[in-house]
């Protein structure tokens, strides 16, 4: 088993100086009470260009324009948090340079949190958003992506497999970053606690048992679902200190099994939202530029 002087070996080495001084998790049964009972914060100016958008059941979006000119692509864009934090707006700069550098525009959705409001509302506001983005003038319907970052990540795997369901949008890609697909995760000992940074078994747990609220997971982590053929193309990324390491590696393989084009980003020794943490470390830079390569690709006018 490692011991934390050992794991320090192991991150990769432009995240190590991150790596010491970062918690295991941040999101416990304490700090998610505290987290709630925060005041919004609202610093920075939204980026220019960004228009919000409601919805007909009240949910709003965050609407970003490329700086000069869109191709008729467009991405939807789905907040982490562990189902139980964060917002649309947290995520504007990330949407901005999404948009700027694949122009599509990018939608971000505010959808509804657990425990307030546990499945299926976060994924039925996603479908809203969805709809909403595929019947908008300038979208083509036909290149339309889902993306998301841990539980969005998740939440735009499970779009994608209800999209498929139903038939009705042909979803382009869907990009699914360090994504949360499995409930299962965490429940038993995890040897390599020590290596762990932001999101650990424990903070999976609670995510999914919070977001679950007593529903049976067959039909809500996509990693249950049996049939995962006819899904549209995948671009997954993943570090390989990442709790959610295991899932993501065996989704991409039963993906890639199914007939389903996949592409899976393995980043050694890197943790949870590493990416977010260290923007500007080149292992950040070029794991966010791989995953735009690949999307603009699946987004260009065919």
């Amino acid at each position: 088993m490692l011991t934390p002087r050992s794991a320090d070996a192991v991150f990769h080495p432009e995240l190590r100086r991150y790596a010491r001084v970062l918690p295991r998790t941040v999101v416990t049964p304490l700090t998610l009470s505290v987290f709630r009972r925060l005041p919004a914060v609202r610093v920075r100016r939204s980026p220019a260009g960004m228009q919000s958008a409601t919805l007909r059941s009240g949910v709003t979006m965050r609407v970003h324009r490329p700086p000069y000119g869109d191709n008729g692509s467009a991405v939807l864009w789905i907040h982490g948090g562990g189902f139980m934090l964060g917002d649309a707006r947290m995520d504007d700069a990330l949407c901005a340079r999404l948009a700027a550098e694949t122009e599509a525009t990018v939608a971000a959705v505010d959808y509804r949190l657990a425990p307030a409001h546990p499945c299926p509302a976060a994924l039925d506001d996603c479908d809203e958003a969805l709809s909403w983005l595929a019947g908008h003038p300038d979208v083509d319907p036909a290149r339309i992506a889902v993306a998301g970052a841990s539980a969005g990540g998740g939440l735009a795997a499970a779009l994608a497999l209800r999209a498929r369901d139903r038939g009705e949008i042909s979803l382009a890609a869907q990009v699914l970053i360090y994504p949360m697909l499995d409930d299962r995760t965490g429940l038993h000992t995890d040897s390599d606690a020590p290596t762990r940074r932001l999101w650990n078994a424990a903070s999976n747990r609670l995510g999914w048992s919070t977001y679950l609220d007593g529903a049976a997971p067959d039909g809500v982590a996509p990693a249950r679902h049996d049939n995962l053929g006819g899904l549209a193309p995948a671009w997954i990324g993943v570090g390989t200190l990442d709790v959610l390491h295991d899932e993501a590696v065996r989704y991409a393989d039963r993906l890639a099994a199914s007939g389903v084009p996949t592409e899976l980003c393995t980043v050694p020794g890197a943790f949870h939202g590493f990416d977010a943490v260290a923007p500007r470390a080149r292992v950040a830079r070029n794991f966010i530029c791989a995953q735009r390569a690949w999307l603009c690709e699946r987004l260009a006018d065919r």
